[in-house]
């Protein structure tokens, strides 16, 4: 059964769907640009069977706050007050797109609270070969100014970012989507590299596994979190 709750953090209050029992073991889930936590729906109904799952819609996305300021580093923050908000110490976090750099940026920076992690066709840190562009399909459900200020980010990495790949504890998983995917696959491989405890398997799908193969995403990350 899923529930919609909401909870201020700093300055913005996120929305948040949750599945599973209340005192299970917490896994947050965080989507990629342009969508909200209605794309985990699938996968997190099939994730609540074992764990207690949390999809939030980050910060002018969805149903939480459209503040007309984005970066990275701010949905980081936010989502770190999320696990505050929630009485969560640790959690598995798994990120699509945009939401595995936020997923990143907290195990690099707060490697206490994050237990595993999980990367799907997440963006590597590196200075693109062709600039990243977002072309929105169904639905706009997004404060559009994120967008230019979340492509800046991608096509523009902080140098930093790369090396910080290596303060990463968790033990990771990168999920990649294969030969549909526009996303440079053979660069998902170099971030692997880059992070000490870390898999990498690729799966069909293309950019965004989670939506097209629920199932078959649902049972890799417990699978990861149960090895």
């Amino acid at each position: 059964m899923e529930d919609q709750s909401v909870v201020d953090v700093g300055d913005v209050r996120l929305a948040y769907r949750t599945w599973g029992d209340s005192l299970g073991s917490p896994v947050v889930l965080l989507h990629g640009l342009g969508g909200s936590s209605a794309d985990w729906e699938a996968a997190g109904t099939l994730l609540g069977e074992e764990w207690r799952v949390y999809a939030v819609d980050l910060r002018g996305h969805g149903e939480s706050d459209w503040p007309d300021e984005y970066g990275f580093e701010q949905m980081r923050d936010d989502i770190l007050e999320f696990l505050d908000a929630c009485e969560l110490d640790r959690a598995g976090v798994v990120g699509h797109g945009m939401g595995g750099i936020v997923g990143c940026l907290l195990a690099e920076e707060h490697p206490d609270r994050v237990e595993r992690l999980v990367l799907v066709e997440t963006p590597p840190p590196f200075p693109p070969e062709r600039p990243a562009v977002f072309t929105p399909e169904g639905p706009v459900d997004y404060d559009e100014n994120a967008v230019p200020a979340v492509l800046a980010q991608i096509n523009g990495p902080d140098p930093r970012q790369e090396e910080d790949l290596g303060q990463i504890v968790a033990p990771t998983l990168i999920l990649a989507g294969g030969p549909e995917s526009t996303m440079p696959q053979a660069r998902l491989a170099d971030m692997a590299s880059l992070i000490p405890d870390c898999q990498l398997v690729t799966l069909d799908g293309g950019h965004r596994p989670h939506l097209r193969h629920p199932d078959q995403i649902a049972s890799r990350i417990t699978e990861f979190f149960t090895s």
